[in-house]
């Protein structure tokens, strides 16, 4: 990568991971969808994002988990579900297009997933309270770890809309679980694809300052409730075209 590619990826992490974490996620997806604008390549994307996931998920944990926003009744079943699946996900290698295709596809349901937020989404549910359904969870949890392992993500992207959907915990409780998830998923999946052929940008450093950078602010920016509804359209165009790009050179 030159010099100015390196520096919209930096500045567009630091945003992603602003954005992410203010609801407990990592920013993978949005990680890969601004890799796949600059044209990574798919060998680098998974594995960049999944680190930069873990850094960014362990950092969110301790912010969520020191607010007490936590639940480890509520975030058991969908792990003990991920855990395998993720690790299978992640020792799998796609060709390229089935890569692109399935990345596109997760970007796209992404994009809507921050619409979704962004419009005012309302839990019914208040907060500390979860009420978690074991085995459905179980199912949950290895449908969304195959995914997440797969494609380079943690996964919270699709766990937040379910605890959300199925009125299973409140949105601060949500964050507080779907951050360990994605830091769990992460660190499998990137474990099992060290298995596999994979690369690392030299710029890895720098990418990982800017995310964690954002992480700091979005957790603070989340525990403070400020208001992120623009900035959620925003980044859920780039990932919706991010997305499409994927899919249509598939």
């Amino acid at each position: 990568m030159d010099l100015v590619e390196v520096a919209i990826l930096c500045a567009s992490f630091f945003v992603v991971a602003t954005l992410y974490t203010t609801v407990g996620h990592a920013g993978a997806s949005g990680y890969l969808a601004m890799m796949a604008l600059v044209g990574m390549a798919p060998a680098a994307m998974r594995p960049t994002a999944l680190l930069l996931n873990v850094l960014v998920a362990a950092f969110t944990v301790y912010r969520f988990r020191r607010a007490r926003h936590f639940s480890w009744p509520g975030l058991w079943p969908f792990l003990l579900g991920s855990v395998p699946l993720a690790a299978l996900g992640g020792m799998l290698s796609l060709s390229r297009g089935g890569y692109y295709a399935a990345v596109g596809v997760v970007l796209l349901l992404s994009a809507l997933y921050l619409v979704w937020r962004a419009l005012g989404s309302r839990a019914r549910m208040e907060e500390g309270v979860v009420h978690v359904r074991r085995l459905p969870a179980v199912f949950i949890g290895a449908v969304i770890g195959l995914i997440s392992g797969l494609t380079g993500t943690g996964g919270g992207i699709f766990l937040s809309p379910a605890l959300l959907v199925l009125n299973w915990a409140g949105p601060k409780t949500t964050a507080g679980i779907a951050a360990p998830f994605i830091l769990v998923n992460s660190m499998v999946a990137l474990v099992a694809g060290s298995l596999t052929v994979q690369s690392l940008p030299s710029e890895l450093p720098a990418l990982a300052a800017a995310a964690l950078a954002g992480a700091f602010l979005g957790t603070w920016l989340g525990l403070e409730r400020l208001h992120q509804r623009g900035l959620l359209m925003t980044l859920a165009i780039v990932m919706s075209l991010a997305g499409l790009k994927l899919l249509l050179t598939a």
